[in-house]
């Protein structure tokens, strides 16, 4: 029998923890296991018009809420009109590559003042709904993530994801140092009650707008991509584009449902 000194013996032993750690399947992380159950919840927005290449426009991202068949974006991602004449329908767009269809749906509620919608689909099964968490836990530093579109369909409906901290808790609008800054809008927006909204340092894009922001672990939904509300009142007083991404807090969401 051969005998190893203490120090052999040490490191015999981390060459078989490394051995048996290289054979082991890598474990998937927090992320990796949320995002699947995610996906089937994110749906496309836009409208239908059979006469019209494409047939479907695509304006952003939403996700299922409540009993599957309630649908959240943002306000501005709903087409404001719609060809009526020729039957151009809301909805939003279901599968994922080109594998996708379109399910008609119709506007129930309306929160300009947060630039969401409560859309509800009018026909066929419920989907996948997502959990809304309690946003007004979170806490600067958090990781969280986003899932949404944001190439659109250009190169088919393909879910994206993105990490992205909680950079910040902030008011949406950025004070001016000078007046001649302020629009009617701004004004507007500084005489209602504060605002704070998410500011998070993950990139996002037009399309995302009305993508859900969830917690990692639990997949709850804390925040809703925006886009266009806040770099609007935000980021006036920057000449160049930052790669900050806002998002709107679910605790407006769960307002707007309740809303009839």
């Amino acid at each position: 029998m051969i005998k190893l000194s203490g120090r052999r013996r040490a490191l015999a032993a981390c060459a078989v923890l490394g051995a048996l750690a290289w054979s082991m399947p890598v474990r998937a992380d927090g992320l990796a296991r949320t995002i699947p159950t995610i996906k089937p919840s994110v749906v496309g927005v836009g409208s239908f018009l059979k006469t019209r290449s494409p047939s479907v426009v695509f304006t952003g991202t939403g996700f299922a809420v409540g009993d599957g068949l309630s649908i959240i974006t943002n306000a501005h991602v709903v087409p404001m009109t719609l060809d009526t004449a020729k039957m151009e329908e809301l909805g939003v767009v279901v599968g994922s590559g080109q594998d996708f269809r379109f399910r008609p749906a119709r506007l129930v509620a309306l929160d300009r003042a947060h630039d969401l919608a409560h859309l509800r689909l009018t026909d066929g099964p419920p989907l996948p709904a997502l959990a809304l968490g309690d946003s007004r836990m979170v806490a600067e530093g958090q990781v969280l993530a986003l899932t949404g579109f944001p190439l659109g369909m250009v190169l088919g409906l393909n879910h994206v994801t993105h990490r992205a901290t909680l950079s910040a808790i902030t008011p949406i609008v950025m004070p001016s140092i000078s007046s001649r800054r302020l629009d009617a809008r701004a004004i507007t927006q500084l005489q209602r009650d504060p605002l704070k909204i998410f500011q998070l340092d993950g990139t996002a894009y037009p399309g995302n707008s009305g993508s859900p922001v969830y917690d990692v672990e639990t997949g709850a939904v804390l925040g809703v991509i925006n886009m266009v509300l806040v770099k609007g009142l935000k980021e006036t007083a920057i000449t160049s584009p930052s790669g900050i991404s806002y998002a709107i807090p679910a605790r407006y969401v769960q307002e707007l449902l309740q809303q009839k």
